[in-house]
């Protein structure tokens, strides 16, 4: 009787995942915050605001796409509010065409107007999003160790974070999720701003994928310092500094410049050399020709 209850709950629970259903980061609300998580977020447009109970949204793609690589969505908004279309399920849907299924973060807001939060409580959240992919990898047919993560602008931030810093105090007593590492396999940071913690590259960190608009006053050096960083520690990244686009181009959605509209084929072409859409990495070795023979 417990197997075929169990047994229900797991169809329950793939069903809503496939119809993008959204699930708590921790049932019954944040840990010290628990009154917080009945308060109802507020939607308009392309923005949500007043998060107080975490949640990622499944997105996952079709059964004949799905490759087994997972990645965690992180959208921006200066931590005042989260672009929950262009930075969050606009991604998750490219990303589904690709075979990959992404999780849509929604984290607390630090600088919104009243808010309780500090940064270290955005930063759990997505700790706690990489973790909760990692633990329910079976249910969502994903492989635990091709758990990525993509941060845009502030969401950019807190990959950063996640990627290279050591992960915050857990949050109350800590449960099973809170055992599993919150490290990403790879990251991809477009436009990312300016906040970071302690950190120190490796050759072992995870591979990075970095992109910015040279005009984008806020967030065009970010980039550029952690191609430094991982290139003094030996570490994978790959970078693309666009000459024009200023910020929060997205995917290339909201601009005429071609090159921003040919970013995401970038993106794309960078999952597939890492390896992570389904078939093995090329060789990075260079491959020289012989000299051809004089005749």
């Amino acid at each position: 009787m417990k197997r075929l209850a169990l047994f229900a709950a797991c169809l329950l629970f793939a069903c809503a995942a496939s119809a993008q259903e959204r699930f708590p980061l921790w049932q019954g609300g944040v840990p010290g915050f628990e009154a917080r998580a009945s308060i109802p977020e507020v939607s308009k447009d392309y923005w949500t605001k007043h998060v107080n109970n975490p949640s990622v949204t499944a997105y996952l793609p079709e059964a004949a796409k799905a490759n087994g690589t997972a990645v965690l969505v992180v959208p921006g908004g200066g931590h005042t509010l989260l672009v929950t279309t262009s930075e969050g399920s606009a991604v998750a849907e490219w990303l589904n065409q690709r075979g990959v299924a992404a999780f849509v973060l929604r984290y607390r807001l630090f600088r919104e107007k009243g808010s309780p939060y500090k940064l270290d409580d955005a930063r759990a959240d997505t700790e706690r999003g990489m973790r909760f992919i990692r633990a329910h990898a079976g249910q969502f047919h994903v492989d635990p160790q091709r758990v990525g993560i993509i941060g845009f602008s502030a969401g950019g931030e807190l990959a950063r974070m996640v990627t290279l810093s050591p992960p915050v105090a857990a949050r109350g007593k800590g449960d099973s999720i809170d055992k599993l590492s919150a490290r990403p396999d790879f990251s991809i940071l477009i436009f990312p701003g300016p906040l970071h913690a302690a950190e120190h590259v490796t050759p072992d960190s995870p591979p990075i994928f970095l992109a910015a608009a040279n005009d984008d006053e806020c967030c065009s050096q970010p980039p550029i310092d952690l191609l430094n960083a991982y290139r003094k520690g030996g570490a994978s990244a790959e970078l693309h500094i666009y000459r024009a686009g200023g910020h929060a181009y997205n995917l290339g959605e909201r601009t005429d410049l071609v090159s921003l509209k040919h970013s995401p084929q970038q993106i794309e072409d960078w999952l597939s050399d890492s390896g992570f859409l389904g078939h093995p990495a090329p060789s990075t070795s260079p491959h020289l020709d012989p000299q051809p023979k004089a005749k």
